[in-house]
């Protein structure tokens, strides 16, 4: 999507202040961006945040649902509730420790694996599209700066 340039207007210090060129206004652009391809091309209705849960349980193995909401940044009660819904369509078991009533372990059913190993195929692909406007060398170099950022 093409942008105008438009002629600033000094703000109440004396300094322009342009949207498009706020590091928040471009990330969350460039985010929509990611999100409609990964929407419109994930396999099996999976969210973001549901692909995260997956492909890190896939990477760690099970664990307490606290702490797979930490690994992915995710509070108790989002975690609850992304653990849930896979867990209603049958890609995580999430038991109850016997030790400690309070937590849950999370962990890969046998078709929660498959589709998550499915699953990361296409999310490689979908960050192929969405950093293709780069270069490599680019690519390489906003991966390491946002990494910065968290």
């Amino acid at each position: 999507m093409a942008r105008e340039k438009l002629k600033p207007t000094p703000g109440p210090t004396g300094t322009a202040y342009l949207l498009d060129e706020q590091v928040g206004f471009v990330m969350r652009v460039a985010m929509q961006r990611h999100t409609s391809i990964f929407t419109a091309r994930m396999i099996e209705g999976l969210t973001q945040t549901q692909f995260a849960a997956l492909a890190k349980l896939f990477e760690v193995g099970g664990c307490s649902q606290n702490h797979l909401g930490r690994l992915i940044y995710l509070d108790a009660a989002t975690i609850k509730g992304v653990v849930d819904r896979l867990g209603a369509r049958g890609f995580v078991t999430a038991l109850n420790d016997p030790k400690d009533r309070r937590r849950r372990a999370v962990a890969l059913t046998e078709r929660g694996r498959e589709v998550t190993e499915a699953a990361m195929k296409v999310a490689a692909e979908i960050t192929t599209a969405t950093l293709a406007p780069l270069s490599a060398e680019e690519q390489r170099l906003v991966t390491r700066l946002l990494k910065k950022l968290t």
